[in-house]
């Protein structure tokens, strides 16, 4: 096997699916699996916790056609809004639920199962608060969700003003459609508790096993990925790959995984810089784990775990552990 290994455990994501229940204090918990669930498998992770997620999260309608195609039955709510009729065909198509942020989407989506997306203050996806009465004059039937999402849960002060307008625009939406389903929060919100719960709550990388800047949480990771050394060299001297040594090696490994493999070429898993397939290091394990913890490896490369765990499957052989 030439790829890296990616090892994921479902029994990890099952137990963090049960916290997440827990925590959610009888709201709705709907599953957050776009970017192939963090690259995790979307399709595996959806049905391993079919059983206690009260819906799905995608970003995109192709992600949930995926999910309708691998059995998934639960709602799958879209979270771009259609773009054009192709995208609102498809979603009727495999009864999906589409976000409408305009009175233009709304129409767009006449007779398709929808949440109306409402901007709280993150001002990337949304309506006004005066937009409602034009959007929910023509999709009021199909609305069955009022949502939006915190821009800096970790913050007292933002998230207070975001909650304080979610909540008239909820009271609003539920006078049109009174068994609409209210989320503000994923899992920054979810982890505040108390009034940001709402009728419902999306957790993504909480899911996963981490926690959102600022929090902390009782998860677990379930991602752990491995290369396969491909070679054994004695050191001749010269380089290391593609720069100078700067010392003496004796016994040195090369193994299958580079900046390819969604590894950064500029943070080193062995000696200097990745290549684009491979790194070379101090003699290991025939195989050897190279990312068992997503925020330790991006503290080394100023980001965050969501980006590692989105890049590292990239031409992974996936395990399941069941």
């Amino acid at each position: 096997m030439q790829k890296t290994l990616s090892v994921i455990d479902l029994r990890a994501v099952r137990a963090n699916a049960e916290r997440i229940k827990e925590l959610a204090c009888g709201s709705e918990f709907w599953a957050v699996v776009k970017a192939d669930a963090y690259g995790h498998g979307a399709e595996e992770v959806s049905r391993s916790i079919e059983d206690i997620a009260d819906g799905f999260c995608v970003a995109i309608v192709e992600e949930g056609i995926a999910l309708r195609v691998a059995g998934i039955t639960k709602p799958v709510l879209v979270f771009t809004p259609p773009l054009d009729g192709y995208d609102a065909a498809r979603a009727r198509e495999y009864g999906l639920t589409v976000t409408v942020n305009s009175a233009e989407t709304a129409r767009l989506c006449r007779g398709i199962a929808c949440h109306v997306k409402v901007n709280t203050g993150m001002n990337r996806m949304g309506c006004g608060i005066s937009e409602l009465p034009e959007i929910l004059n023509i999709a009021a039937d199909c609305a069955e969700g009022v949502y939006s999402h915190l821009y800096a849960p970790h913050d007292n002060i933002a998230s207070a003003a975001q909650l304080a307008l979610f909540e008239r625009a909820a009271r609003f939406v539920k006078t049109y459609r009174p068994t609409a389903v209210a989320h503000l929060s994923a899992s920054g919100g979810l982890l505040r508790g108390g009034r940001y719960l709402f009728d419902g709550v999306r957790a993504g990388i909480l899911l996963y096993g981490y926690a959102p800047y600022g929090f902390e949480a009782d998860v677990k990771p379930a991602l752990k990925v491995y290369a396969r050394r491909a070679q054994t060299t004695r050191f001749s001297g010269g380089g290391i790959g593609y720069n100078r040594a700067d010392k003496r090696y004796g016994e040195l490994g090369v193994y299958r995984c580079g900046y390819a493999d969604g590894f950064s070429r500029t943070v080193p898993l062995g000696e200097k810089t990745l290549c684009m397939d491979s790194f070379i290091s101090q003699c290991r394990e025939d195989i050897t784990c190279v990312m068992e913890n997503a925020d330790e490896y991006a503290a080394r490369l100023a980001t965050i775990s969501y980006e590692v765990l989105t890049s590292v499957t990239r031409r992974s052989e996936r395990i399941y552990l069941r």
